[in-house]
């Protein structure tokens, strides 16, 4: 084995149970060329324990006998499941003795009513019980192990930021105790040490992460791995950004800087002496031991200029200014030197290049003793009137962090845009003359948002859009397993990322912070279904975490089209098939016709006519190039299609449509669609596009449900059709005598108006030779008045309607950025 040296260390949650011991003992098994040192804390919630012990003592306080009693019974528990026999009793007898001698430490805390001396000397108790547990557990398992009391070798003192090792007398000390004991692994108790006098301390906060890389420095170890319950480190806090990423790697700058503002990582003082020796440190996992976590050393290297993002809550932004600072040389010495006297900790300063003001943050409960602080030096000042302080507080700071941000452009531009789109104001700025760091100050209200938007701004594609679908029925429920099929691979090939995190019926519907899983969404609609909420569905779907939202609605609901403009002027864009909206009042149609014009929310309704064909596409292109609209003729509807294509007299028209129905072609009730009600919206939409101001009242509709059969149920209206089939069979024979065919169309020519009816045309006319169900459009113009412009293919049918939402949502990503 190498003479070498690797350092671990394990947090309190490896070290929380018997399964956790065991995970511990698997990685340190695990084959190695190194010899190991395995620095560990107290078991999770041992330390506060202790402290709060020393507190309630202090305060006569006798309920610490009752923690004391729970404390010794809980590692007792933990002894005899590791490391039962003679063993584990010699173990448990030393917890017993050290217990007792805790007990005695408290009553003089109770006698003096003093805690501070106390604590140190209680504190680290912990710490020795795991590592002489964890060495005796690892024995048993085979290992050549023995195990140190840090105090007996570590010798720090007292400094303002964080202990001060004294380097020589430590390495002295622990050259002497390997001499005396060779070994391959080496436990070690992490947060305790002694003071230069000989008496017990400890290393403060992250105590046991700082002894970690001091004991790597001593034993100059090539790398250090610190153990957590994570997989490393994350780009954001997880709680708050559903969609945070494990960090591959952070330089040694990096992670300073996203500890100081509060992320999850190491605190800044814990990693000095792995800097100063450049020793690489890996923050893993205990309980997913394969998982590579992140590494932290002298570069990283990374496709994002930003890395990781912090926030700090309970912050006050104070803000001096006023003309007596201009020019003025000393001003903020006056200001931070006296800050600095009173004991505050200034976290952030901002100042403008006028010299008119200084802005800094600090921690909110000291903004009273900041203000009396300035107050007093600048007395004078503020007497003349000519210098003014305003505190603000309930502040957040949050951190942007990347080492190669300085050099690359637009990274404070995509940084406050995505802030400016979730509604976040900034109060204050700074930025380091390296780059490395852009901090805001922001309502502390705001935080939460902020920092998933700005999260999101980096990491997400632009095109990840959080999408909402009203009605999975057949279109919707179609287009579901579309996008299923498709997601995978839109992601990967063009980085589009559909994220369907909504999907709402009439009367239930089911949400996913990250996305429903499409091949179950049937299954978790029936099951776990919460009562529809259409007035909770924008917040469902708009989030700051993604950075666009998009509802699809594939109803025909009047309600559900009533609500399009709301949602575009919340920023979410819509994509429908659902002509209730587009063939309501003039008015309504115009604010969204508006609204969808606007950068920040689109309205996409190509399926309103035509299905899947570009019918309003073409239509656009004609008008928008200048072309001059003539007339527009067109078979719209599907199922009419389907039944005159069908209709040649040999068989009665009832009994075509009774067979339509039964096949489902038509809709529920057949009078939809006989009634010419939807060719109806269809020329609506059609003529509101080439600018007519066209109502549904307006226009002339020829339907063929016959008189008297407009009500009652669909059996009874399909058995009385019979009694009309004489007068639609001489419709037939007049027009096949003129060698014509039926065909039920729309009609629009602006300088004539729009009509729908039932119309004969000639056997070599386009709309005679359509099939099944087919819809086209003519396109008289111009341009194209000689020879009309057709377009013509399947119209309905949840398939090709579905694809043509599908493709709405594609053109809409490719509006946002998107290369297809």
């Amino acid at each position: 084995m190498s003479t070498q040296w690797i350092t671990h260390k394990f947090g309190g949650t490896s070290l929380a149970d018997a399964d956790s011991f065991g995970a511990v003992r698997d990685i340190l098994l695990a084959p190695t060329d190194f010899r190991q040192a395995v620095v560990v804390s107290a078991a999770a919630g041992v330390t506060d324990d202790l402290i709060d012990m020393v507190g309630m003592a202090s305060n006569r306080d006798t309920g610490y006998e009752d923690k004391a009693k729970r404390m010794r019974e809980k590692q007792a528990a933990l002894i005899g499941q590791l490391v039962p026999g003679d063993v584990g009793k010699a173990l448990l007898a030393q917890v017993d003795d050290e217990i007792d001698e805790i007990r005695g430490l408290l009553k003089t805390s109770w006698v003096m009513r003093t805690s501070t001396s106390t604590t140190d000397a209680v504190a680290g108790y912990g710490e020795l019980w795991s590592a002489r547990l964890l060495a005796a557990f690892l024995a048993d398992s085979g290992l050549d192990v023995a195990w140190m009391d840090a105090r007996e070798v570590l010798v720090v003192n007292p400094a303002e930021l964080a202990s001060a090792v004294d380097w020589e007398t430590s390495r002295a000390n622990l050259d002497q105790w390997l001499s005396d004991c060779h070994t391959d692994t080496l436990v070690i108790t992490g947060f305790v040490a002694s003071d230069s006098q000989g008496s017990p301390t400890t290393l403060g906060r992250d105590g046991s992460d700082y002894s970690a890389s001091i004991f790597a420095a001593l034993l100059s170890s090539v790398e250090i791995s610190i153990w957590t319950d994570v997989d490393g480190v994350l780009s954001a806090d997880p709680r708050l950004v559903p969609d945070a990423k494990v960090l591959e790697e952070l330089s040694y700058d990096e992670a300073m800087e996203l500890a100081y503002f509060g992320a999850k990582v190491l605190h800044p003082a814990a990693m000095t002496p792995a800097i100063r020796d450049e020793i690489p440190i890996y923050i893993r996992n205990t309980f997913n031991p394969s998982a590579p976590g992140t590494r932290i050393h002298l570069q990283s290297r990374t496709d994002s200029p930003v890395k990781g993002f912090a926030s700090i809550g309970a912050i006050a932004l104070l803000n001096l200014e006023g003309s007596a600072m201009v020019g003025v040389p000393g001003i903020s010495e006056r200001l931070f030197g006296a800050l600095r006297q009173a004991g505050v900790s200034v976290v952030m300063i901002s100042q403008g290049s006028s010299e008119h003001s200084i802005c800094f943050a600090i921690p909110e409960n000291q903004a009273h003793l900041a203000s009396s602080t300035i107050e007093s030096v600048f007395e004078t000042e503020q007497k003349q009137g000519i210098q003014t302080l305003e505190v603000t507080d309930h502040c957040t700071i949050l951190a942007v962090v990347g080492d190669t941000m300085s050099g690359t452009p637009g990274v404070a531009a995509n940084l406050f845009g995505a802030l400016a789109r979730a509604g976040v104001n900034v109060k204050a700025i700074a930025q380091g003359a390296s780059e490395r760091n852009i901090s805001v100050v922001i309502d502390e209200a705001d935080a939460a948002k902020a920092l998933r938007a700005a999260h999101a701004g980096f990491y997400l594609s632009k095109q990840t859009l959080s999408i909402g679908l009203v009605g999975p029925g057949h279109v919707g429920s179609t287009f579901l397993d579309q996008l299923a099929r498709r997601r995978d691979w839109l992601r990967e090939e063009f980085g589009v990322d559909l994220r369907v995190r909504a999907i709402c019926t009439t009367k239930k519907m089911i949400v996913d912070e990250a996305a429903i899983e499409l091949p179950r969404w049937r299954e978790r609609l029936a099951e776990e279904g919460e009562p529809a909420d259409l007035d909770g569905l924008p917040g469902y779907v708009h989030t700051e975490s993604v950075p666009h939202a998009v509802i699809i609605d594939c109803t025909a609901s009047e309600d559900v089209g009533s609500r399009y403009l709301d949602w575009l002027s919340s920023g979410i864009h819509v994509i429908t098939p659902n002509k209730r909206a587009n063939t309501g009042t003039l008015d309504y149609y115009r604010s969204l016709r508006e609204q969808g014009r606007r950068a920040d929310a689109h309205y996409l309704y190509e399926t309103t006519v035509g299905a899947a064909l570009p019918i309003l596409q073409t239509l656009r292109d004609l008008v928008q190039t200048g072309d001059e609209i003539q007339g527009i003729e067109g078979i719209l509807s599907g199922t009419l299609s389907y039944l005159f294509n069908n209709f040649d007299g040999t068989k009665p028209f009832s009994r075509i449509v009774r067979e339509a129905w039964e096949k489902g072609y038509t809709e529920p009730d057949p009078r939809d669609d006989l009634s010419g009600m939807d060719v109806g919206r269809k020329v609506v939409i059609l003529a509101r596009e080439i600018g007519m101001d066209l109502s549904l009242s307006d226009l002339e509709i020829g339907g063929l449900v016959p008189e008297g059969l407009e009500v009652g149920s669909v059996n009874e209206f399909l058995d009385r059709l019979g009694d009309h089939d004489d007068e639609m069979l001489d419709l037939v024979e007049k027009a096949r005598s003129r060698g014509e065919v039926l065909r039920f169309v729309g009609s629009i020519t602006p300088e004539k108006g729009c009509s729908v009816a039932l119309r004969s045309y000639s056997a070599d006319h386009p709309f005679a030779r359509i099939q099944l169900t087919d819809n086209i459009v003519q396109f008289r113009t111009r341009r194209y008045k000689d020879n009309p412009l057709v377009v013509q293919g399947p119209g309905a049918g949840p398939e090709v309607t579905a694809g043509g939402v599908f493709a709405d949502l594609l053109r809409l990503a490719s509006y946002l950025g998107a290369t297809l």
